[in-house]
């Protein structure tokens, strides 16, 4: 039985993912920073609820325990994410972010990544077939976002694309750091989720698909790497 950790599975993606990987046999934790939310989701899921706020390392530390008493952990889905947006869904731009706002948005996108891959690695690492999935977006790639051709482009936010190139970042790292485990970023696509104001294009069925393939990668699949629904992105 694979056992599989999703942070911020209360809603969305996460809580698509975690039907979907239910569906195909797994044992889904879903992670929640607000317990009855959690514990709400959980059960209407079929799931087992823990507690895990990515920006806390009491909390971290707490669900690393529990997992690791439950008898381990063999997939890490980091999807648990923020978009810093003002009252009328607007994001801030080159000439109004603060570092603030930079900082918030660091600190659950991409310390919370840290922190939770740095608690779960000991029980990832006595898997047969561990698998990290770290949820970015197609906002990360420096590729696209200076391709004045390329839909993208148009996007003016700072701190939320900045926080998932650093993700990615993570990603090419930690996957050279620990080769016997799948360790990839993945694009969920623009899906309409809270994260956006709801104003994505996709439904979060579309969106948790490349989540889901990439979750059951194959001891053999690619790691290191960056992919969307159609395969691999630039960086």
């Amino acid at each position: 039985m694979t056992t599989t950790l999703i942070t911020g599975a209360n809603k969305g993606l996460g809580f698509e993912t975690a039907r979907r990987l239910i569906a195909a046999g797994h044992t889904v934790y879903v992670g929640a920073r607000d317990a009855e939310r959690g514990r709400r989701a959980a059960d209407e899921l079929g799931a087992r609820f823990v507690q895990l706020d990515v920006t806390d390392d009491a909390s971290v530390e707490a669900a690393a325990k529990t997992l690791d008493a439950a008898g381990g952990l063999d997939v890490l889905i980091n999807n648990a994410g923020i978009e810093t947006r003002t009252e009328d869904n607007s994001v801030p731009v080159a000439a109004t972010v603060t570092a603030d706002q930079m900082r918030t948005t660091f600190e659950t996108n991409v310390f919370g990544v840290v922190r939770v891959l740095h608690a779960f690695l000991p029980l990832l690492q006595r898997s047969a077939a561990p698998v990290v999935v770290n949820v970015s977006s197609g906002l990360a790639s420096l590729t696209h976002l200076s391709d004045p051709d390329h839909h993208a482009h148009f996007y003016p936010g700072i701190a939320y694309p900045t926080s998932k190139t650093a993700v990615n970042m993570l990603t090419v790292q930690f996957a050279k750091a620990f080769p016997a485990m799948r360790i990839n970023s993945v694009e969920p696509g623009f899906t309409k989720t809270d994260l956006n104001g709801n104003t994505g294009t996709q439904t979060v069925a579309e969106g948790a698909e490349i989540i889901v393939r990439m979750a059951q990668v194959a001891p053999d699949g690619p790691t290191g790497g960056f992919f969307d629904a159609k395969g691999p992105l630039p960086w």
